[in-house]
């Protein structure tokens, strides 16, 4: 439950912040909006701050845990390794972990990456998706908990984080290398973007224009004070945190590709704007043309009984999953049930949102106008929208809108 606006104010005023920082995130701690085309930055919208503390306003190139988002970057170097041979969207991963990934409950049925990133793999998160890094990803999924015992692979969406600490355990195990090292050197460097998962990698400029996540205006996720993070995952169950103790596989979710990474608004606008040109952005070419028609392809259509269309920890967004491809969502979907058109003009979208700690995220690039539009919200109001289920603050960025 959000406190009220008029508290929030008199919890700031207690803590020294000005008037006028306090009328911010009444509404909220930070906004920051970029839209785009294929070409480059159209506009770009900053109110509020990265770091209340500190005084410090937002600017559109500093980093933000930029949740689920993240889903889309993972599937992105997959994309990359496919095209290398190293992975197959349809071949069992079980092979490449080495050891069976079979739902209990339909053990014939294989498991393969095109299932995880679309959410059709029979996975749940009702057994958790954070786990330690000296725990093995095997042990979580062997709980009963971690599996849809009434929906076997490939029959019904259900989206799960837990997907993604097994797609990044199998890209692991492709290639050697760590997933956060694996995905600099196959999208964040490619694309010369500071960017980084759980701030390992990125540059010591990027951690001191770190963006604060706040829920009723207290800090809860990086609040780093220019520093690097004592421990970039999460701790051992004896509370260490030897990264050395690495091993290709084990532990998938050791640095949270399900929505750990750091990213800019700018840096996620070239995301957006690679993905409007087939592959290609100022004159780098990241995937070919097929890759992306790929991840441009939805695999799941809600037909009323063959998915849940809201995470299932967030009911009230029911009708914001209709159709779903490779870690890619797309709206807007004309089926009963569904409620995707967050701008209400009829246009078909594709990208990703994100939500966590406070924050509202997403990138969408409108199919039908070429343009398209990255933004993050700090500390966001959980207004309902007008239109859809998405909540109003996104309504208006995804509609490019500029005013609070």
């Amino acid at each position: 439950m959000r406190v009220s606006q008029l508290f929030r104010t008199a919890i700031l005023s207690a803590l020294g912040f000005s008037f006028l920082a306090s009328q911010i995130a009444a509404a909220e701690v930070a906004y920051v909006q970029v839209t785009f085309d294929r070409q480059g930055i159209l506009s770009s919208t900053t109110r509020g701050h990265a770091d209340l503390a500190a005084h410090r306003a937002v600017t559109v190139d500093d980093p933000v845990r930029i949740a689920s988002v993240s889903k889309l970057v993972v599937a992105i170097a997959v994309m990359r390794l496919v095209e290398q041979g190293r992975l197959k969207l349809d071949a069992d991963v079980s092979s490449t972990l080495g050891y069976p990934l079979r739902n209990p409950h339909h053990p014939t049925v294989p498991i393969t990456l095109r299932l995880l990133l679309s959410h059709r793999s029979s996975i749940t998160d009702d057994a958790g998706y954070v786990i330690p890094y000296d725990a093995e990803l095997r042990d979580k999924l062997s709980e009963p908990a971690a599996w849809d015992a009434a929906h076997a692979p490939g029959d019904y969406f259900r989206y799960a984080n837990l997907n993604l600490p097994i797609v990044a355990a199998v890209m692991e195990q492709a290639t050697g290398e760590r997933f956060d090292r694996l995905m600099r050197r196959l999208v964040l460097e490619p694309l010369r973007l500071d960017a980084c998962f759980n701030w390992q990698g990125c540059s010591d400029a990027a951690r001191s224009r770190a963006v604060v996540l706040y829920e009723d205006g207290k800090p809860v996720v990086d609040d780093l004070r220019g520093r690097a993070p004592d421990c970039p995952v999460v701790r051992g169950r004896d509370g260490g945190c030897e990264l050395e103790r690495w091993q290709r596989g084990r532990n998938g979710a050791m640095f949270s590709p399900q929505g750990g990474l750091r990213i800019s608004a700018r840096d996620l606008a070239t995301i957006g704007r690679m993905l409007l040109g087939d592959g290609r952005v100022d004159g780098i070419r990241l995937l070919s043309r097929s890759s992306i028609r790929t991840l441009k392809t939805p695999l799941w259509h809600y037909d009323g009984r063959n998915g849940i269309t809201a995470e299932e920890d967030a009911p009230s967004e029911r009708g914001m999953f209709c159709r779903y491809g490779l870690a890619m969502q797309f709206l807007t979907t004309h089926a009963r049930g569904c409620a995707d058109d967050p701008v209400g003009d009829g246009h078909e979208r594709y990208g990703h949102a994100g939500s966590a700690y406070g924050l509202l995220s997403g990138l969408w690039i409108d199919a039908t106008t070429a343009t398209g539009v990255a933004f993050f919200v700090t500390d966001a109001e959980p207004t309902p929208g007008r239109r859809s289920a998405f909540r109003a603050i996104e309504e208006r960025a995804i509609a490019h809108e500029h005013s609070p």
